[in-house]
């Protein structure tokens, strides 16, 4: 193992996973575990990117303070790199986030603002900007920096070229937040696999790319934003309520095949399966994207290859509907267990 000068060399280089007991018979199925970034998602990667593309330009000063809006993972890797580097670093996150995330970016130094759940993704954006402007703070501005799409073209995308070398890869399942995966991967797919069908999978509560819907919708189909009770899907980090300028690359270039709608309960139900069925901790953006890798799996042709990207680690999702049914204390199968019961079968 190499002895790395600092944690920022630790970013990318993330494992490609063959799926086992859940892949259909006859499918070839693979996940890319950004869980192994050192803070756990693939926003490690924006991260440093924008950084240090900041510090290259000159737009970013010793010393600066570093301001985004983020739904959690971007503030998280953010927080690392500039604990690192030096910078002091604002936060402005919607309300709705789970709360491990605003307590790993406060552990990590940074400050946390939390803007209302109601004002959705561009209430954040808008107190970050505002807060930018009037202490002259640098903003990283993730859902337009052309530097977080360029750093997945360096990286993600190299790294899935190299591992699939030598062999076919027929469908590549990603979701998008920004869109910075989809589009800095899918510029180097075009050019050097140009066979890969890209799938996007997004939410079916907010499907922006699909049917152009900007927001969850409540039980009684009227407009989220103009319900008191309104509350966000659950796949946090997915689809804000815009389309982000870098994700409109990939729209625009035309290299998307296929955009798969999900709901929150399959994506919760293959996080679930992944862990329990495979060993893979993933969030429920990865559980998202990998049942509609699986609605891929089961209509593709028999040996088709599947590459699908876990965004992030299950451990962001503590305090979320993904662990409801989880209980800190035993339940009554641990009870009868614990008696020593003779001949108990699991």
């Amino acid at each position: 193992m190499p002895v790395y000068q600092n944690i920022l060399e630790t970013v990318g280089r993330t494992p490609v996973v063959k799926i086992n007991r859940l892949a259909p018979e006859g499918i070839n199925m693979f996940v890319k575990v950004e869980a192994f970034n050192p803070l756990g998602s693939v926003k490690d990667r924006l991260a440093l990117g924008v950084i240090e593309a900041a510090e290259k330009s000159g737009d970013l000063k010793p010393g600066q303070t570093v301001v985004e809006a983020t739904s959690g993972n971007t503030g998280i890797g953010l927080a690392m790199v500039c604990a690192q580097k030096g910078y002091p670093l604002v936060i402005t996150m919607a309300e709705s986030f789970s709360l491990e995330r605003r307590r790993l970016m406060r552990f990590l130094g940074a400050r946390v603002v939390l803007t209302p759940a109601a004002e959705k993704g561009t209430g954040m954006v808008n107190k970050a900007k505002e807060l930018a402007e009037q202490n002259g703070w640098f903003m990283t501005r993730q859902f337009e920096n052309a530097a977080n799409p360029d750093m997945h073209a360096r990286t993600t995308a190299r790294e899935i070229v190299d591992d699939f070398a030598g062999q076919s890869l027929d469908y590549w399942v990603t979701g998008y937040g920004t869109g910075g995966t989809l589009s800095g991967v899918s510029r180097v797919f075009a050019r050097e696999l140009p066979n890969t069908k890209i799938v996007v999978s997004e939410p079916d509560g907010a499907a922006l790319l699909t049917d152009g819907t900007p927001q969850a919708r409540n039980d009684d189909n009227s407009p989220a934003s103009s319900h008191p009770a309104w509350s966000p899907h659950p796949i946090q980090g997915w689809t804000p309520d815009f389309i982000p300028y870098v994700a409109q690359e990939a729209i625009d270039a035309g290299t998307i095949h296929q955009v798969l709608k999900v709901t929150g309960a399959d994506g919760m139900h293959w996080s679930k399966e992944l862990a329990q069925k495979e060993g893979i901790f993933t969030g429920i953006s990865g559980g998202s994207t990998f049942a509609t890798a699986m609605d891929v799996a089961n209509t593709g042709e028999k040996g088709s290859t599947i590459l699908c990207m876990l965004p992030d680690t299950g451990e962001r999702y503590l305090s979320t509907p993904l662990f409801t049914d989880i209980e800190a204390d035993m339940n009554d199968e641990e009870k009868t267990i614990s008696k020593s019961t003779p001949n108990y079968q699991l």
